[in-house]
């Protein structure tokens, strides 16, 4: 090893130091022994001991990768193998040696490889806040940590730590275990070792050429990579560099005059701008690393050598990160970035998604796509670190899972759309469709989520009431800002959540029920110790079967032909929910989701900007990203459809009924729709609205001479409130409407004499349209008209005169008609008939009538006097006509008012 120059005289003194006796050393460990005693583990203390492991010489100076395995246990990454640039302790220029021991191991020279001090104030604060809650480890002991042991938080492995710095102290020296300690930790965004950061972070390959605020930076890293990466975090950064900065004042390494001038300095102007590019499963493995520090007490995939045993499946990783690129043949069509409002001088951003594939039968993530472009090293993963509002994708978990699961609603339930709905306390209100201001009435449940209506979905929300939903939702890994649940949460417009969780949620409807935390690692392996951690999660029912299968079976209506039309794939069962959001001010939506399932996988995703002032001008893009991906997954693969669970009925019932009934065998079936009951909650009685009502009886029509009329009367014994609708055929034509009438009977007039007539009578329920009898019919004929005999008499029978002086006038679409008459006493049978057709004819004593609603074209009327009285009754006179013209508007067809178009949900 290398010798540092003549300058660092106190060290060279400390180097040239000889090594402290073993006596003292074994004072040492009976010290610590005594302690451990002290804190209830001294009868295992020398067990630990006795079965530490070996120092190895090779462990030490070779660097170990994480070996990280696919779904299927073959290897798709080695991390670390080539992200280290070795270095000599000569190497280390003063300024990052004085940064690092400030910060980490201040009396590193001066201690045998454990400190005495550090390790009294770990104890106490482990008695008072639980063990691990501060640790006490020099810069030795962190090597033997990350060299030789678990990083789990043991008191067996903490005392071997310690005993095997002391050991290391004896074989090396100082500044080869520090040499050891900076090449070995890490530093996040894929560097391994204090030179491989540097040229990362700063695009330096010479250590001499850091400055101060840089070793501040490179000595405040480890501590906690990701949380403090500069390029992510360059304000919790720089917190973390001052207290670096702060350190060194406090150990006399530099003057608080230096310390000051470099917490001046702008991170983001120190940094390499070259250095984040993106790596293939990059999103992936960020989740990996994650998991895996979280449940294995801190272990890092980085630095700890592992086996870790992985989720992905590279087919479905590598095409979802093909779908999130900008090469030419992605079939998504994003749009063009767009200027940033928060920085109008032409800085331009570009739309951000983020995505998450699910096996829909155990939870395991097959996929992630964290960002447009590929995930940049240890960059914003838009699947897993977004905290955004959900839109209507939380209808189903906030509103009608909780519904049918508390409630046991069927997907006919009917809920009412009838306007705003005011949110008390406030002068808000929540509308079906921002600004749209259509509602629609009475609706079932299933088409409520199939079109997004929100006004439904708030109803319902309050039915079920906020602690039912909250639990519903948590038991799906829901979680609410301050654990607790607002009114718009109904909507998904309070709590905030990300593709990973929305999947998890609705996996579990897509899994009868059952629901686990998304997990991307299975086990880990540390191949030293033969150690393996599980890290599957256990599932567990969130809901019943029922619930899951009922949510399901409307969200396939909602793909099908809902607002998620166009995420449907022909031909493959999958069931999902839009969502989009709205914010005042804002011109379109800052976010758009979809969240879907088949039987196979379960897909959420996340479209929107970083500045979530910007709104969304395509919200169809999550739409396509999802029928792809579910395209593509599912080629050359079994997809069956979901099963219908003993719980769950189909039941035919008759729409519009509240509650729900059961169709009667008049129902049209136009009106029968089938829908999803929980078993025992079927519907048991049976709609009224379209039975017949009992028909009239003993029907009978007689012609009167005398009259010239038909008379027809008839018996009803019901007590129905009804009315009668009378209609006739003339000699087998046509049967044709005559008149409504309450009374029973009619008289019929205006017959032609030598036909034949069918009178028929129908009962019709004034309570209700569709009611009504079976048709009752009977037939009259009327006799042929007899020649009047002889001359006039000297009251002018058998002489009828006609009309006189008949005009017709035309105002708009009304057409007054009038005549004269001079002669026996008559009625006046007028004909009116429309470009050669009939279309009036009526019976009147006036000398006039009036035709209001005249369609334009040109009339004919003509007027037939028929008498009355003594020998002149049924005689008729000649028939006189006229022509009336009405004119048509010169304007094209009447404006009809435009539909809105239908919104995207909110």
């Amino acid at each position: 090893m290398a010798e540092k120059g003549q300058s660092r005289t106190a060290r060279r003194k400390q180097k040239q130091s000889k090594k402290k006796p073993l006596w003292k050393k074994v004072l040492l460990i009976t010290g610590i022994a005594v302690l451990a005693v002290g804190i209830g583990v001294g009868a295992l203390f020398t067990y630990y001991i006795a079965t530490a492991p070996e120092i190895d010489a090779s462990k030490l100076s070779i660097p170990f990768s994480s070996k990280i395995y696919d779904k299927d246990g073959e290897l798709f990454a080695d991390l670390g193998a080539e992200q280290r640039t070795k270095i000599s302790y000569n190497d280390i220029p003063d300024v990052l040696e004085d940064a690092v021991l400030a910060t980490e191991d201040s009396r590193f020279y001066d201690h045998p490889g454990i400190d005495i001090w550090r390790i009294g104030g770990a104890v106490i604060a482990n008695i008072t806040d639980g063990f691990g809650s501060e640790g006490a480890s020099t810069i030795t002991q962190q090597v033997v940590e990350k060299s030789f042991l678990s990083p789990e938080k043991k008191i067996s492995l903490k005392v071997q730590e310690m005993w095997l710095a002391l050991q290391l102290e004896q074989e090396y020296s100082k500044e080869q275990i520090l040499e050891i300690y900076l090449n070995k930790i890490y530093y996040g965004n894929g560097a391994y070792g204090v030179a491989k950061a540097a040229e990362l972070y700063f695009g330096k390959t010479d250590l001499s050429k850091l400055t101060l605020p840089e070793a501040a930076i490179l000595a405040g890293l480890p501590q906690r990579p990701s949380a403090y990466n500069p390029y992510k975090n360059p304000e919790l950064m720089k917190e973390r560099m001052n207290t670096v900065l702060s350190l060194m004042v406090q150990h006399g390494k530099i003057s608080r005059n230096k310390a000051d001038k470099a917490s001046k300095t702008d991170i983001p102007s120190l940094l390499n701008k070259d250095s984040s590019d993106s790596s293939p499963y990059e999103a992936f493995l960020q989740k990996v690393r994650k998991e895996v520090k979280q449940k294995v007490d801190g272990a890092d995939i980085y630095t700890d050598g592992l086996k870790v045993y992985t989720t992905i499946d590279t087919d479905a990783q590598e095409y979802v990160e093909f779908l999130l690129s900008d090469k030419e043949d992605n079939p998504i069509d994003y749009p063009e970035p767009v200027t940033n409002p928060a920085k109008p001088d032409g800085d331009k951003v570009k739309l951000q998604a983020g995505m998450t594939v699910l096996d829909t039968k155990t939870g395991a993530i097959r996929a992630i796509g964290g960002a447009r472009g590929g995930l940049e090293n240890d960059g914003y993963n838009y699947a897993t670190d977004i905290s955004r509002q959900p839109g209507s994708t939380f209808k189903p978990i906030i509103d009608y899972g909780p519904a049918i699961e508390n409630k046991q609603w069927s997907t006919y339930h009917q809920l009412n759309d009838d306007g705003p709905y005011d949110i008390k306390g406030t002068d808000d209100q929540i509308n079906t469709w921002v600004g749209n201001g259509h509602y629609y009435g009475w609706v079932s449940m299933r088409y409520a989520l199939q079109q997004s209506l929100n006004v439904p979905a708030v109803k319902t929300f309050e039915e079920v009431g906020r602690s039912t939903a909250k639990e519903f939702a948590n038991g799906l890994g829901i979680e609410f800002g301050n654990n607790k649940i607002e009114l718009t949460d109904a909507i998904g417009g309070a709590s905030l959540t990300n593709p990973t969780k929305l999947a998890g949620a609705y996996r579990a409807f897509a899994n009868e029920g059952i629901y686990n935390e998304p997990y991307a690692v299975t086990k880990v392996e540390f191949p030293e110790s033969g150690k393996t951690v599980n890290l599957k999660p256990e599932p567990e029912p969130a809901m019943s079967d029922y619930t899951a299968y009922m949510v399901t079976d409307m969200l396939k209506t909602v793909v099908r032909e809902g607002t998620g039309e166009q995420a449907n794939v022909p031909g493959l069962p999958v069931a999902g929910k839009t969502g989009t959001t709205n914010r005042d001010g804002v011109d379109g939506p800052p976010d758009s989701w979809f969240s879907g399932y088949s039987t196979n996988y379960t897909i959420s995703i996340w479209t929107g900007y970083d500045n979530n002032n910007i709104g969304i001008s395509n919200t169809k893009i999550p739409h396509a990203l999802f029928k792809n991906t579910m395209a593509e997954l599912s080629k050359d693969k079994d997809t069956p459809d979901f099963t219908k669970p003993d719980s769950v009925v189909e039941v035919a019932v008759e729409k519009g009924s509240r509650p729900a009934k059961l169709p009667s065998e008049f129902t049209p079936g136009s009106e029968i729709v089938t829908e999803l009951f929980v078993k025992g909650n079927e519907p048991t009685a049976t709609s009224e609205k379209y039975d017949q009502l009992d028909p009239v009886e003993g029907l009978e029509a007689t012609f009167d001479k005398k009259s010239s009329t038909i008379q027809a009367k008839w018996k009803y014994n019901s007590d129905a409130d009804v009315s009668f609708e009378v209609s006739a055929s003339v000699d087998g034509g046509e049967m044709q409407s005559l008149s409504s009438t309450e009374e029973t009977s009619i008289e019929i007039s205006n017959v032609e004499p030598g036909s034949e007539y069918e009178i028929q009578v129908v009962a019709v329920s004034n309570e209700t349209d569709a009611n009504s009898s079976e048709p009752k019919t009977t037939t009259v004929k009327v006799p042929e008209e007899e020649e009047n005999e002889g001359d006039e008499g000297e009251d002018g029978e058998g002489n009828i005169p006609s009309v006189s002086n008949l005009s017709a006038s035309v105002s708009g679409s009304t057409v007054d008609v009038s005549w004269g008459y001079n002669g026996p006493p008559a009625r006046f049978e007028v004909v009116v008939t429309q470009d050669g057709s009939e279309v009036n004819r009526q019976t009147v004593e006036s000398m006039g009538i009036v035709i209001e609603g005249a369609q334009p074209g040109s009339y004919t009327i003509s007027v037939t006097p028929v008498g009355q009285n003594g020998g002149n009754s049924g005689v008729r006179g000649d028939s006189s006509s006229t022509e009336a013209t009405v004119e048509g508007d010169d304007s094209d067809e009447p404006d009809v008012p435009d539909v809105p178009d239908v919104p995207q949900d909110s």
